[in-house]
């Protein structure tokens, strides 16, 4: 058994099924493609490494076979390399990572003298989807010619992923940001022109410069929700209160600390759908105090209620996906309980679930809507999944 075979669908079987080309290029990004050889593998892809000279001098082909369990196409030869990985439409996908200035620019104008500009002719030909993870000097990034040449490869279909740019270098994409971009094309793309936006994470209203008043999330129902739905096609944003779960980098996002902060983004709400697994403040604080309270002195606070957010983004999108967390309850009294709030704020669903039973990868959970209740108790990446089936349904 090869080294590969050992973390095959490790992780998922996402890609289970789907073949890659992965062109490397004469990037020193390309020291980047082992790690994200391996995640690929290790949600169920099939990789076939093709290097440019350039590649060759920055990573070498034993190294990549150790990686992906085949032997890096180097050179044309005889077998037509270029033409049965992708005339062939053998191939389901060619990922460009890193991508220079000097392939892109080839490949938009049909220059065709390395392993991976020969392969990206023949997929442009064939059909074969493509995805170019560009990595250069931020300088060459802004050369007109440069991007004149990206945008007509996108408008011949070709998906750009990143770059990062920090003022001098236009980074390579993370390795997490091209294994979702990976999913996101091979996927059926449910939500292809859809935007949607999750609101996840925990209200913190201030007490005093030190001390707040918020409740117990963690985040990780939204995040999973926002990878879900970009894995999908979706294109998503994701605003997040106080959380301590690692925000996905590829993913726009906006943070917000108190209900009073959401309210204000509210307006700005212009997508197709919003879920809401936040969990926001019913009061806060009437005043808060400038500085620290003394600890060794009692106080009291002066609550105010805060305003409800749910009927605000209702005001702003036709499907609004609310959550009800209780603790204790039956399954009839969390169903009614959540049935309750659909029909008060006129909402698309309400997903209910017990906190009881919440853990941090699982979630005990029924989707509630106007004429049913439908238990869709698992992991967060599963229930993510019914909530966003039911969105395809609603979109």
């Amino acid at each position: 058994m090869h080294p590969s075979e050992e973390i095959y669908c490790e992780k998922s079987t996402k890609l289970r099924g789907k073949t890659i080309v992965m062109g490397i290029t004469g990037s020193i990004a390309a020291v980047e493609c082992f790690a994200t050889i391996r995640e690929l593998i290790r949600n169920g892809a099939d990789v076939y490494p093709v290097m440019t000279a350039e590649a060759q001098k920055l990573v070498t082909p034993d190294s990549l076979e150790f990686a992906s369990g085949h032997r890096p196409v180097t050179d044309l030869t005889g077998r037509t390399e270029h033409i049965t990985m992708m005339g062939a439409r053998s191939a389901d996908l060619l990922l460009i990572y890193p991508a220079t200035a000097n392939t892109i620019s080839k490949i938009a104008n049909g220059i065709d003298d390395t392993p991976v500009t020969s392969m990206a002719t023949v997929a442009i030909g064939a059909g074969i989807p493509i995805a170019i993870a560009p990595a250069m000097h931020e300088s060459m990034h802004r050369n007109p010619a440069v991007a004149e040449n990206m945008e007509r490869l996108r408008s011949w279909g070709v998906s750009f992923i990143g770059p990062r740019t920090d003022g001098v270098r236009a980074k390579v994409a993370s390795r997490d940001e091209v294994v979702a971009w990976t999913f996101k094309i091979l996927s059926r793309n449910f939500f292809h022109g859809k935007r949607l936006l999750v609101i996840g994470g925990r209200s913190e209203e201030p007490i005093d410069s030190m001390r707040i008043i918020t409740n117990r999330s963690t985040g990780t129902m939204a995040v999973e929700l926002a990878k879900r739905a970009f894995e999908r096609g979706a294109d998503v944003e994701l605003w997040m209160g106080g959380c301590s779960v690692e925000l996905p980098d590829y993913i726009p996002t906006r943070r917000y600390a108190t209900v009073e902060e959401l309210v204000t983004m509210v307006r700005g709400i212009d997508h197709d759908a919003v879920l809401v697994p936040a969990a926001l403040a019913d009061f806060a604080p009437h005043d808060v105090v400038t500085g620290k309270i003394p600890s060794d002195e009692g106080f009291e606070l002066d609550l105010a209620p805060v305003p409800k957010v749910l009927p605000l983004i209702r005001t702003r999108c036709g499907v609004v996906i609310g959550f009800k967390a209780e603790s204790g309850l039956t399954h009839q009294e969390l169903t009614e309980r959540a049935r309750s709030r659909l029909e008060l704020y006129d909402l698309a669903a309400v997903v209910a679930n017990d906190i009881d039973v919440v853990g941090k990868t699982s979630s005990s959970a029924i989707l509630v809507t106007s004429d049913d209740a439908k238990d869709i108790t698992g992991t967060k990446a599963e229930v993510s999944d019914a909530i966003l089936d039911y969105c395809v349904k609603r979109l």
